[in-house]
């Protein structure tokens, strides 16, 4: 064993047990801030990884993304903060660095979002990161990537969503515009806690570590694959059009008596089946309208015999008449719908738990399931107040209070 290694376990064996997982013993030092990289040490965590947090002294910024704030604690922060460890460490000075690389000694990944020409400034430099700690798994996330000619500029959801293509085919009216969530990183933090558990498959394998190049843009490229396809194949470029225009015809919203809901006709049987069940026989007949590239090019008049039928009836009215032919179709729901929804709750798809602060918090749990996964699927630790567990983590690589102690009073470390 080298002396890596053997300072590695040795950390790891006295450091704090987030529970079982897949990724339980796997330690991940996570240097990021606001939203798109802590999902992704936020799912690491999930499966069981010993993530720790560092914050600049002064805090993550996502710890004032506010109102709401529940007891002075951001509810944006606590969506994406549980089961970390939290430590405030300025690394922007050699002593800081020092302390963070005494972490990566320990650590099996590291996760970063520096302005990617910043990251020699910082002493961060990715090439000689991989010389020093050459079995670890780098998640670097940017805007735009590490190499490129916008390497450096800066990157947030609404640009991605902007760049990528994305607003050009949301909206109504020919009006662009954002999904109205965090969607570029969501979408980027989960790509990147696949990619890191997949070069963690490696790493154990081979002991070799990796650079993980995450960037919010290329999330929503991925979003917006068939579209490009699509595009690239021929089809004419697609505009805001308030979701009528997919490829599958019908496959949008239709207004009934009462609230909107959602029909999606997404093969030949659901379109014989819809027909049917709206009492529409004649167009079923219609060999024009048998194929969907035949109901994409009478799209207007399919469009209009559904929206017809569908507007004298109330919506319940019309769910149960599809869905008793099994046609995919929903209620457009509003969040106070969303958290009460009798499968959301089935699932436990919203878990609770309770924070030293801001007492019980509700938020959306982890998107899979595993069959060992405990029945109760509550966070096993609330996200970490501002620091939280600096000393604990700084004695468990060796350091001692008075080393500590020296840390805080050069303002290189932060504690509560």
């Amino acid at each position: 064993m080298t002396s890596h290694e053997t300072r590695s376990a040795d950390a790891k064996e006295t450091s704090m047990s987030t529970g079982s997982g897949p990724l339980q013993g796997v330690r991940v030092v996570d240097i990021s801030s606001s939203y798109a990289a802590p999902t992704t040490s936020m799912y690491l965590a999930d499966m069981g990884a010993d993530v720790i947090k560092i914050e600049p002294l002064g805090g993550d910024d996502a710890r004032g993304w506010g109102p709401p704030f529940l007891n002075g604690e951001a509810a944006w922060f606590l969506s994406v903060n549980r089961n970390k460890r939290s430590m405030c460490l300025d690394i922007r000075g050699e002593e800081g660095r020092k302390v963070l690389f005494q972490l990566l000694e320990s650590a099996d990944v590291f996760i970063e979002n520096l302005n990617p020409v910043k990251l020699d400034k910082h002493g961060l430099g990715l090439d000689g990161l991989r010389e020093r700690f050459p079995q670890l798994v780098i998640c670097a996330f940017s805007g735009f990537g590490l190499t490129g000619p916008d390497a450096g500029l800066p990157g947030y959801d609404l640009i991605a969503q902007a760049r990528s293509g994305m607003m050009s085919v949301t909206g109504v009216d020919g009006v662009p515009q954002r999904v109205s969530t965090a969607l570029s990183d969501v979408a980027a933090g989960t790509v990147a806690a696949f990619a890191v558990a997949a070069a963690l498959v490696r790493q154990q394998q081979t002991g070799q570590g990796e650079i993980v190049d995450v960037a919010l843009l290329e999330a929503d490229l991925a979003f917006m694959s068939p579209r490009i396809a699509s595009f690239l194949a021929g089809d004419e470029e697609p505009k805001p059009c308030g979701g009528t225009d997919s490829v599958v015809a019908i496959y949008q919203p239709m207004r009934t008596a009462d609230r909107p809901i959602v029909v999606a006709i997404g093969n030949d049987r659901h379109w014989q089946r819809s027909c049917a069940a709206l009492g529409l026989d004649e167009l079923a007949q219609r060999e024009d309208l048998a194929t969907n590239a035949d109901r994409r090019a009478n799209r207007e008049e399919v469009v209009g015999a559904f929206q017809e039928r569908l507007i004298a009836l109330s919506s319940n009215e019309a769910l149960k008449l599809l869905q008793d032919v099994g046609v995919p179709c929903s209620r457009i729901n509003f969040l106070s719908e969303v958290v009460t929804d009798p499968q959301v709750e089935a699932r436990k798809a919203i878990v609770d738990y309770q924070h030293p602060v801001a007492g019980v918090f509700r938020g959306v749990g982890a998107p899979w399931r595993l069959a060992s996964d405990p029945e109760d699927r509550q966070a096993r630790i609330p996200a970490p107040m501002r620091g939280e567990h600096g000393r604990e983590i700084l004695t468990e690589i060796g350091l001692d209070e008075k080393t500590i102690s020296e840390l805080v009073g050069r303002e290189t470390l932060w504690v509560p």
